[in-house]
């Protein structure tokens, strides 16, 4: 019997691909690419809602449970860490 195994994976690492294409770009066009910093890509009254939901998100739903749903929650995440089956 014949046995036909599975193609390896090309050995190219997909980061050199990217900055040889960079770097042939930039040759191209005589000027260097740079990514904006990401202050300036977003929208500044957006990111400050988002932190100020995510700074009281947590501690606003633990006060909402229960011992019982605090109790339950730890047990599943133990659970879960120590790789049971639910």
């Amino acid at each position: 019997m014949y046995y036909v195994s599975m193609q390896k994976r090309s050995s190219t690492n997909t980061s050199h691909v990217k900055e040889l294409a960079k770097s042939i770009v930039e040759q191209a066009t005589d000027e260097e690419l740079q990514a904006k910093p990401i202050e300036e890509r977003k929208n500044p009254a957006a990111v400050l809602l988002g932190r100020l939901g995510g700074l009281k998100g947590g501690k606003a739903r633990a006060a909402k449970l229960t011992k019982a749903e605090r109790s339950q929650i730890a047990r599943k995440a133990a659970r879960k860490r120590w790789g049971y089956e639910d």
